[in-house]
């Protein structure tokens, strides 16, 4: 059963990864897979009762992330129906593509620090599409957008899912795992970013042709703030709001989206039909791109079947007793992070090494959380920022391997070297 599972894996996620010479949709394969993988394991699993028990833990899981995704792209595709974004757009005013990469680098790098990669990378994708007309040009964009977002958000407990995990767990707190994992992050932006400005040097910012206040659609300079200030404001609370009620994400997110709903539904309730029908949450929700949220679906529930089958689990295990060496192991852990969630391999990880062995803090842990949280960067599948921007931008799998990946692992490596000599200083 086993191999029967990782060769069906391997299937899927190489169409997906042949979306474009296959002309087969990334959502139908994530689907396929995940379809035949729970199909095979109720058939050969052995126990109809845990397998149902464990689909429905999937599901769960799954279902969080997929509503939180829905909230936030809602949230920022009702920003951008009242031209909200021209709050930011219309202060940005750097000609030159390089300057204008940089300071995204840097933006999408702090917001992830305060939201959280999946959540900075929909805002900040949004925005460049108000900012850039070719798309050639935002491809490469999203692409260092994924790699700040995925370096912001490993820095801080509620940047990226594994490194909260890992802060609920108890491995890491909050003001050990910023001073130590700060400059690694930093790090894997910035030889990217260096980089990067090489290929796009001498190129010139070639702006959307659109009227004067961002869109066809009229909005009053009060409508912009308001909304701007509504979306931008509800997307920062949720980790607040977390951290307030322990309540998970998406019911923060769906919250928020209800506030913001009341507010809008207030604000235009004295306009005509014709004019409001664009700006209400209600045809938000109908340009939210589907087939991205359907394809989370499909590979979140077919990386599901490897985590309940204990393939994940089997191979930590195994490059435990191959390797020996925590460092080597963790940098692994952080490559295959690429290839598969890295929640999994994370949840695996904490398993297999025990708090008594491992303490709060200890080198493992603030590790586990850099490799984890950046390895995901350098395939475009291999985070959920990547997937966003894969299914927002329709960027190709093999474009991104041969443009962005290498970028993303000279980034993640130099990150390497910066925190094991970090930590030899400090410790001895």
């Amino acid at each position: 059963m086993l191999t029967a599972l990782v060769i069906i894996f391997v299937l899927a996620y190489a169409a997906i990864a042949l979306e474009h010479p296959l002309k087969v949709n990334k959502s139908a394969s994530a689907l396929i897979g995940a379809g035949l993988l729970w199909t095979v394991y109720a058939m050969l699993g052995g126990d109809p009762h845990l397998v149902s028990e464990n689909l429905k833990e999937s599901v769960a899981a799954t279902a969080q992330i997929v509503f939180f995704l829905m909230g936030a792209m809602t949230i920022v595709e009702v920003v951008d129906a009242h031209n909200g974004f021209f709050v930011i757009t219309s202060r940005i005013k750097t000609t030159k593509l390089t300057s204008l990469l940089w300071l995204v680098g840097f933006v999408s790098f702090f917001l992830s620090s305060i939201l959280d990669n999946l959540t900075t990378t929909i805002v900040m994708i949004s925005l460049m599409r108000k900012l850039l007309d070719r798309h050639d040009d935002r491809l490469f964009f999203a692409g260092i957008i994924v790699i700040a977002a995925n370096a912001g958000g490993a820095w801080t407990p509620i940047g990226d899912v594994t490194t909260t995990m890992l802060w609920i767990g108890g491995q890491i707190t909050t003001l050990a795992i910023m001073k130590g994992v700060f400059l690694p992050s930093l790090a894997c932006l910035i030889v990217p970013l260096t980089l990067l400005t090489f290929v796009l040097r001498g190129k010139a910012v070639v702006s959307p042709k659109v009227s004067e206040n961002g869109s066809d659609i009229e909005t009053t300079p009060f409508e912009q703030n308001l909304m701007f200030g509504m979306g931008i404001g509800t997307l920062v609370a949720v980790p607040i709001f977390k951290g307030i009620t322990h309540l998970p994400p998406f019911m923060g997110i769906l919250f928020g989206l209800g506030i913001l709903w009341l507010v809008g539904e207030l604000l235009h309730r004295n306009k005509e039909d014709d004019l409001k029908d664009h700006l209400t949450l209600t045809a938000a929700l109908k340009r939210i791109d589907m087939s991205c949220i359907v394809f989370f679906i499909g590979i979140l529930l077919a990386v599901a079947t490897l985590e309940h089958t204990h393939i994940l689990t089997a191979l930590a295990g195994w490059l435990d007793k191959t390797v020996g060496r925590q460092d080597v192991i963790v940098t692994l852990i952080g490559l295959a992070s690429a290839v598969v969630d890295n929640v999994p391999l994370v949840a695996a990880s904490m398993g297999m090494y025990d708090m008594a062995t491992y303490p709060t803090d200890s080198f493992l842990w603030e590790f586990m959380a850099y490799c984890a949280g950046t390895g995901g960067s350098i395939l475009i599948i291999g985070s959920a920022a990547g997937v966003a921007a894969m299914g927002l931008e329709k960027i190709h799998f093999f474009w991104y391997a041969r443009k962005i990946g290498g970028l993303a692992a000279l980034g993640y490596f130099a990150g390497i070297f910066v925190y094991i000599l970090q930590y030899k200083l400090l410790h001895g």
